[in-house]
């Protein structure tokens, strides 16, 4: 099955080789017809500590690193 990849802004880089990464998705509401965007907080992990603050970064789904942790950093910008 092929990982998923997702597109996010770093929120938090506290933890070590940990950032926390704010995605947010766009969609048409069914009954409303307006667009929604509802965003969710994901942890990944970052083995060099080289991500910081506010960057654009690429996550790609992984086998569990740790309780939370399930995403890994593939791409910063």
């Amino acid at each position: 099955m092929p990982k998923r990849i997702l597109a996010g802004k770093v929120i938090s880089n506290a933890s070590d080789k940990t950032v926390t990464v704010l995605v947010e998705r766009r969609f048409m509401h069914p009954v409303m017809k307006k667009t929604v965007r509802k965003s969710k907080r994901y942890r990944a992990h970052d083995a060099n500590n080289s991500v910081q603050l506010g960057d654009k970064v690429q996550i790609r789904e992984c086998s569990p690193i740790s309780k939370t942790k399930s995403w890994e950093v593939v791409e910063a910008s």
